[in-house]
This record gives structure tokens, C-alpha cells and sequence, in this order.
């Protein structure tokens, strides 16, 4: 519409530009705004239409108070989404069943096409089955295209079938990697009835950690996939204006630290301040002391903050970032004329915007850092790290769970032509992987370095620790290899594994099965030390309790070490050749050292080399076929691709909402429940639901895969939920795993099974929980196996951002108790049958819980907050989810 008056040219880089200029707006509001919100401001001037976006919706943003609770909604437009292969696949898969469901419903199968720019890089499949052999990568990447073949061909038909869709092949990078160094526009170009628009490059993941890209001043986050698949098919974003947290940063990182120590500090601080739902924005002179990788480090950890995204403003860093990584001059120059022509271009002369709050950090009483051992905000000062592991021993210990510190003498095993001994504190996985850190050349670099002064002395990797080495990008390889530093790698035991998140993930495969038996034998407290960004219960490996993030200089001191119970600056990590002990100084380099490495290997050339065909692939890649067709032809005994069950018998108009009546607890859970405990991830084993499916369908044990390569098949997700086998259900006590009890006979069985018997018989769901719900990973399929289960409504004490959201868009009701009420508060056992009464269609704000025990005890009735916060969320579950709003919508249209 342009009300304001927006449209102009720009010129640069020889083209004119059709933009929506900020400055017609009022300029001393438009100042104090922060950055992130002059982006949303842009996005709603642009695409207003007084329907979706009015001129009220700008004027709110453009008058935004810092201090308000946020009450405003707005109809955000990413201008791309990004994905994953685990999370992409069931998108894709998805996408496919809603072209069946058109078709049965009379409309056009081709109307369901992504309407948005859609990238997906396959990154989460590859696992790490061999390791420390100069082979494994090849090994690796074999077995991956073996276990995913049928995948793999699915997203080469989705490539084929849908229009403003790509796939970036295996052996190619991370996701969030490859967005940095090559798919990120910063500002995004397009063509419309012959004009050339320029405007923010913005975008949505399906992956929490899409935030990577805010280092680079493109504004974006994770959101689930089936919020995902709604944008690309043209439905906006509805959010709330947000409350902006600023991040001030001085000073500059003292010797002997890393990035990764910055960023476990800055973590710990903004989890302590409480962000969830808020952007942070860093500002401060302290930016001009960190490279872009820094920056993107940094706002790679977001979710672990909690916080929506981690912003970063253009700069000169910015600009000479694009061109380091190969990108067109003349794009580059469009950034910089877009950026300040539209004030989001920042120096140290540029004022501070206003914000809600501030936090600050002089970035030079950083020390160095652990986060462990079962969630990254739980920094560990490295000086403390012995201590705190062997307090943990002990406590695992005293609740059963265990061998205590002072009754473990180890167990013996042959190991690497000799007797070991693995105790309480072996560390048995030492990984260098994840976008976190592996986008950073100065800590691979450093992790370089390590290795060479440690070969020096005459140091290699324990025998029992199973390390790898697994770069978000091919350029890593190349700057590692042309700086020698990769060869020192390699004689540590650090060989290439693949090119993807593996450990980080849960794809950190097998154990030598000399160390897995001792650590069943001596029910050992082991330990795994990653670069990663996340390591909670049950997700790095089963076997291992105790998991810690560090920098990948950290990962190949403890994997030197072989042991968390040692303090890691004062006792010696080895002996060297001539029998003297080696201290972690002695092989730590200095930050001239790293820098020099970085200024005389790293180039454009590399970037440019490595991404010149990145959609082609390799010779695998090209090698596998994939049928042409508008409709996938679906293989009913498919173990991977299946048609989920979403729209089957689908109504043009959705049934009315009604109450919930006599509903039983599935799980009574506590707090900090995260997305891992609740989806399906990493190894399938044989006694579970989804092992005893597979096998009864044909599939051999050593051919089950990982949860996230069946992503694709909800009969073998609806399996594995809640089925974390960390994950504790206080309707079964004394279990770990996904066990629960049937009611009202008391029988105590899988998950699963009790969802089945209950579904046979009628009876609704619900989910109990406590603080903090599903924090973690953007993982749909934490909603959409809960909704299959049959649950009708979670009530917690309070929910993370995008599974409260993820939840509505799967039917199910987010339901919160009121300030100061819980479970133990209102005395609830779980046992009980629950009403949940008042919900008018979904429109109300709170509802009435009656719980009536069965034993004939007073029912307990108590209100509380209905979670579905904006009008369009509440359009979403009056569907009975997003994807059916949107395929109704598209079929009225």
C-alpha cells in the first residue's frame, strides 16, 4: 500500500534498486531503535497491505516502549527459509502429503510449492563409526549414503518437484556454516514484474541455531518445521514485538582464552538474566575487537541463552567478511550503500539504541571455561573442573546411579596393544565438531597448534578415547591442510570423519566395545568433551553421563589427558619422550601464534573453490536416481519415507473445539524438560518401541540408523517419544527412559504402548511438567509426536519459545499454571483424570482443571493460562494445527 511513502531508488554497484526507505519515518524515533527492530520495522513497511500489515502495525513498531510487556502482533515475512536434513526431511515430507491431500480435496497438487526461497543442506547424517584411521572419512561417508539412500533420493524429487527449492549435498558442510560463508545475502535481491528490489536479508531455520547468521547482521532464528513450511508457503510469521536485551561488550580476550570461553561466560550471564522470548543485541566498542567468526560464535549460542536471536549490526567486519569469503563485489557494495542509507550500518561512532535492559561484559576477565556436564549455560571455571566432576561422581552415586569416586579402582581392558584401565572420570570421546566452533578459524587453528606442539613432545590420545575431527565447512580443510597443522591432527588421532554435526547431535556412533563393556561392567561415570553448543542427558552417547563443551584446543588437551578428574592447569597431561611431564602451557599457543597461522594461509580463493558447484555434489550425489513427478510415488513398506497420518479424512471446514474431558497424565515430568528428552534422537535400540517395530518389519539391528535419519516415518518417531533414556517419569519411579504407568490398572509398560491402550480405549492425554519446557533444539517432532500420541494439552509451569509454538501448530494446548501453582503446589500425583473446561474455541485466556482422584478424594480444581498468545495462533488451533489452516486457506483461495 506505501502509505508512508516508503518506495524509492537506490543506486549502487552500477544497478538502481526499488527499497522501502526507514528515513521517511520519524527520524529520532527511528535512532533509538535498536537494530533488530529497524529490520522488523522494514519488513512491515515493505509488505504492508492493511490486511496482514497495517499502517497501525508499523506505527507500533516505530513508537516501540523497551519496557512494555509485548502485547503488539505483527505479520513477519522471512525472506528465506533454512534447513536441515532432520529436520527438512519430515518438511519435505509433509509438503508431499499436503500435495495428496489437495488433490483428494479437488485442488491443484502444484499449489503446493514454496512461495519463499527454501535452502536445505544435509548435514546430520553422517555418523562417526570410524575414527583416528586416515580412511574414516570415506568409510563415513559410505555408510551414510548406504543407512540414507532412500532419503537422499526423496529430497533430489523434492528438488526436482518444487519450485524455489535447493539441496546443498553431503561432504559439504553445517548448515549454519555454509549460510555464513555462502548462502546469506545480508541484503536480499529479487525481481519482481521486471523491477529489482533490495531489502534485509531475513530468514527462519529449522534448526534453534539458524541464529549463527546474526553475526553477520542478518536477522533470524529457529523456528519448528512446521512454522517453517507455513512461511514458504506464504504465511507470515505472527510474533509479538519483542522486548530487546542489549549486550554491551568492552575490552578485548586475554591471552590464553578463546571465543568459546567468551561465549560459555556470555551464555551463563544471559541464562542468569532471563531472555526467553527476547531478542539481545550486542553493541559496545568491544565489537570492533571481534572478527566476524567471533561474532558468529556468539550468536550461534542463542538458544543456549534462551533468547529468540543474538544480533550483531553491519559494519566495515561485515563487509570484509563477504569479501573474504568470495562473495560479488557489487553485492558487497550493495550491502554497504542498503546498510547506511538505511541507518543499520554501525561504527563506534554510532549512538546507542535504546533498549529494555542491558547487560556488560568486559571481555577481559574472561577465563577459560567448561559448560557441563548436562547443559551449556552451567559454566565450569577451568580451575574448578576436577572438582565439580568429582562432585557430580559422588552425587550420581548417592541417588543409585553409579560407582562412587572412592569404591572405584577401574576396570582393566585391552586397549591399543596393551592393558588400560578405565575409571570414573575417563574421558572417552573428544570431538571437534559442531557450527559452533568450526566455522572459527582462530580456535581450529588453535586446536592446530595443540596438536603440533603436543606430536613435539611425544604425546598422543589415550587409547580409549574416541576422538574425530568434523569441520562445519571444506574451507576448514583447506586452511588446515595449507597451514601443515592437519597432518599434526591426524597423528593424535584427530583424522577428518565427515563433513556434519555428528557428536553434537547424538551421531557420535559406537564406542569400541572394550570400553563400552567396562564402563556396563563398573557402571562408570565417564566423560565426553566436545566443541558443540549442546550437551544435555542422553544426547552426545547413551553411555556417557557426564558431557562437557569446550574449545577445540580444550578437546585435544582432555582427549591428551584422557580424564575430566584432574585439574586441567596444574597437573600434568602426559610425559614426553624423555620422561618429563607436559603441562598444558607447554603446548598452548600464543594469540600471535594462532593469528599468524590464520594471516598467511586463509584466502577468497578458498571460498570461492569450495562453493563453486556446492548444489552439484559429489560423484555420489550425482550418481542417485530420482523419479520426476508432481505427486511422490510413496512405497507403503518404506521404513524411512512414509505418508503421515496429518490430513487423512481431512475436512474442508474444521470441526468445532470442544472441552477436554477425562483425560489421563501420560508423564509427570520436572523441570528443564528440553526438546531431547521429548523428541526422538540419536541410536534406536532393540528393546524399545521403535527397535521392536523396525525388526518386525524386516530391518537388521546394525541397519536401525538414528532416530533423526527416520525423521521421515512417524511410525517410527510416535515410538521414540519420551523416550530419552534419560528421561524421568515420576508416574514411574525408580525408571529412567520412556516408561510410564497405565491408569487406572497401575501396569507399568513403554510410553508408547500406554498411549496406544489409552488411544484404543478413548481417552485424552495430557503432559505434566514443571519450568522451562522444552528449551533446546527447534525439533518438530517433539510436537508432532506428542500430538500423535494422542495428548491433547501440556500443563507446566512455563514453556521455551518454539515448542509452546510448535505445540499449536500440532493441535495440542499449551496450558501454564498460574504465578506460584504447580504440580506440588496443588498437590496433583498425576494419577488423577483431568477436565479441562472454558476453552471457547481456543479464544479463552484461562481455563478450569478439575482433577478427580480415583480413590474418591476431593477433586482439585484450579485455573490456569491458556498459552495460545496470538489471534492467528489461535486460527491454528481451531484447524487442529498450522499445516491444515494453510492447506484450507490455500484450497478457499
Amino acid at each position: 500500500m506505501n502509505s508512508f511513502g516508503a518506495r524509492a531508488t537506490l543506486t549502487a554497484g552500477g544497478q538502481n534498486y526499488e527499497i522501502y526507505r526507514l528515513g521517511v519515518l520519524d527520524q529520532e524515533k527511528l535512532d533509538r531503535l535498536p537494530f533488530s527492530l529497524k529490520i522488523l520495522l522494514e519488513n512491515l513497511l515493505r509488505n504492508e497491505d492493511g490486511t496482514t500489515v497495517t499502517r497501525d502495525d508499523i506505527d507500533a513498531v516505530l513508537n516501540w516502549d523497551p519496557q512494555a510487556t509485548p502485547s503488539q502482533e505483527i505479520a513477519y515475512r522471512p525472506a528465506r527459509v533454512l534447513m536441515q536434513d532432520f529436520t527438512g526431511v519430515p518438511a519435505v515430507v509433509d509438503l508431499a502429503a499436503m500435495r495428496e491431500a489437495m488433490k483428494a480435496m479437488g485442488g491443484d497438487p502444484n499449489r503446493i510449492n514454496p512461495l519463499q526461497a527454501a535452502e536445505l543442506v544435509i548435514d546430520h547424517s553422517v555418523q562417526v563409526d570410524r575414527f583416528a584411521s586416515p580412511d574414516a572419512l570415506q568409510f563415513n561417508t559410505e555408510l551414510e549414503y548406504m543407512r540414507n539412500r532412500e532419503r537422499y533420493q526423496f529430497l533430489k524429487w523434492g528438488q526436482k518437484a518444487f519450485d524455489n527449492f535447493k539441496v546443498v549435498p553431503p561432504e559439504t558442510g553445517i548448515v549454519h556454516q555454509v549460510n555464513i560463508e555462502y548462502l546469506a545475502r545480508v541484503v536480499f535481491q529479487l525481481e519482481k514484474d521486471g523491477v529489482k528490489q533490495a531489502y534485509p536479508d531475513t530468514l527462519v531455520g529449522t534448526d534453534s541455531h539458524t541464529t549463527m547468521v546474526n553475526g553477520l547482521g542478518v536477522l533470524g532464528w529457529g523456528v519448528g518445521g512446521i512454522e517453517a513450511e507455513a512461511a514458504m508457503l506464504g504465511q507470515p510469521i505472527s510474533m509479538l514485538v519483542p522486548q530487546v536485551i542489549g549486550f554491551k561488550l568492552t575490552g578485548r580476550l586475554p591471552e590464553g582464552t578463546t571465543t568459546t570461553d567468551l561465549v560459555l561466560t556470555v551464555t551463563e550471564m544471559l541464562r542468569h538474566k532471563g531472555v526467553v522470548g527476547k531478542f539481545v543485541e550486542f553493541f559496545g566498542q568491544g565489537l570492533s575487537e571481534l572478527a566476524l567468526a567471533d561474532r558468529a560464535t556468539l550468536a550461534n549460542m542463542a538458544p543456549e541463552f534462551g533468547s529468540t536471536c543474538g544480533m550483531f549490526p553491519i559494519d566495515e567486519e561485515t563487509l570484509s567478511y563477504l569479501r573474504l569469503t568470495g562473495r560479488e563485489e557489487s553485492d558487497i557494495e550493495l550491502v554497504e550503500a542498503y546498510a547506511k542509507e538505511q541507518g543499520l550500518f554501525r561504527t563506534d561512532a554510532t549512538p546507542d539504541p535504546v533498549y529494555t535492559d542491558t547487560v556488560e561484559l568486559d571481555i577481559s576477565t574472561v577465563e577459560p571455561s567448561l559448560a557441563g556436564p548436562k547443559r551449556p549455560q552451567d559454566r565450569v571455571p577451568l580451575k574448578d573442573a576436577k572438582e565439580r566432576f568429582l562432585a557430580v561422581v559422588a552425587q550420581t552415586a548417592a541417588a543409585g546411579g553409579g560407582t562412587a569416586v572412592a569404591t572405584s579402582d577401574g576396570v582393566s581392558l585391552h586397549l591399543g596393544g596393551g592393558q588400560q584401565t578405565l575409571r570414573n572420570g575417563s574421558v572417552v570421546i573428544a570431538a571437534i565438531t559442531s557450527c559452533t566452533n568450526t566455522s572459527n578459524p582462530a580456535v581450529m587453528m588453535a586446536a592446530g597448534l595443540v596438536a603440533k606442539k603436543a606430536v613435539a613432545r611425544g604425546l598422543q590420545a589415550r587409547p580409549w578415547v574416541k576422538t574425530s575431527l568434523a569441520p562445519g565447512s571444506k574451507v576448514v580443510t583447506e586452511y588446515l591442510s595449507k597451514s601443515g597443522l592437519l597432518e599434526y591432527l591426524d597423528m593424535i588421532g584427530f583424522n577428518l570423519v565427515g563433513y556434519g554435526c555428528t557428536t553434537c547431535i547424538g551421531n557420535s556412533g559406537p564406542l569400541p566395545q572394550a570400553v563400552s563393556d567396562a564402563i556396563e561392567e563398573g557402571d562408570l561415570t565417564v566423560a565426553s568433551v566436545l566443541s558443540g553448543n549442546r550437551n544435555f542427558e542422553g544426547r552426545v552417547h547413551p553411555e556417557v553421563r557426564t558431557n562437557y563443551l569446550a574449545s577445540p584446543p580444550l578437546v585435544v588437551a582432555y582427549a591428551l589427558a584422557g580424564r575430566m578428574d584432574m585439574n586441567m592447569l596444574t597437573d600434568s597431561i602426559g610425559t614426553d619422550l624423555e620422561g618429563e611431564p607436559v603441562y598444558l602451557k607447554d603446548i598452548w599457543p600464543t594469540q600471535a601464534e594462532v593469528q599468524e597461522a590464520i594471516e598467511s594461509t586463509i584466502n577468497s580463493e578458498m571460498f570461492r573453490k569450495t562453493y563453486a558447484d556446492v548444489f552439484q555434489g559429489a560423484s555420489r550425489w550425482a550418481s542417485l536416481e530420482a523419479n520426476d513427478t508432481e505427486l511422490y510415488e510413496w512405497e507403503p513398506d518404506s521404513t524411512y519415507i512414509r505418508l503421515p497420518p496429518f490430513f487423512s479424512e481431512m475436512a474442508a471446514e474444521p470441526a468445532p473445539i470442544a472441552d477436554i474431558q477425562g483425560a489421563r497424565a501420560l508423564a509427570l515430568l520436572g523441570d528443564s524438560i528440553t526438546t531431547d528428552h521429548i523428541s526422538p534422537a540419536g541410536v534406536i535400540k532393540e528393546d524399545t518401541p521403535a527397535g521392536q517395530w523396525l525388526l518386525s518389519e524386516g530391518v537388521k539391528k546394525t541397519d536401525f540408523n538414528s532416530y533423526g535419519s527416520r525423521r521421515g516415518n512417524h511410525e517410527v518417531m510416535m515410538r521414540g517419544t519420551f523416550a530419552n533414556v534419560r528421561l524421568r517419569n515420576q508416574l514411574a519411579p525408580g525408571t529412567e527412559g520412556g516408561w510410564t504407568q497405565h491408569l487406572p490398572d497401575g501396569e507399568q509398560m513403554p510410553i508408547y504402548d500406554a498411549a496406544m491402550k489409552y488411544q484404543a480405549a478413548g481417552t485424552p492425554l495430557v503432559i505434566l511438567g514443571g519450568k522451562e519446557y522444552g528449551s533446546g533444539s527447534s525439533r518438530d517432532w517433539a510436537a508432532k509426536g506428542t500430538g500423535l500420541l494422542g495428548v491433547k494439552a501440556v500443563l507446566v509451569e512455563s514453556y521455551e519459545r518454539i515448542h509452546r509454538s510448535n505445540l499449536i501448530g500440532m493441535g495440542v494446548i499449551p496450558l501454564q499454571f498460574l504465578a506460584g501453582e504447580s504440580v506440588e503446589e496443588l498437590g496433583l500425583t498425576g494419577r488423577e483424570q483431568f477436565d479441562i473446561t472454558g476453552l471457547k474455541g481456543g479464544e479463552a485466556k484461562q481455563v478450569t482443571v478439575r482433577a478427580t482422584s480415583d480413590n474418591g478424594a476431593d477433586p482439585i480444581e484450579f485455573q490456569a493460562s491458556v498459552r495460545i498468545d496470538t489471534p492467528q495462533e489461535v486460527e491454528y488451533y481451531k484447524n487442529g494445527g498450522i499445516l491444515q489452516y494453510v492447506l484450507r486457506q490455500i484450497l478457499k483461495s
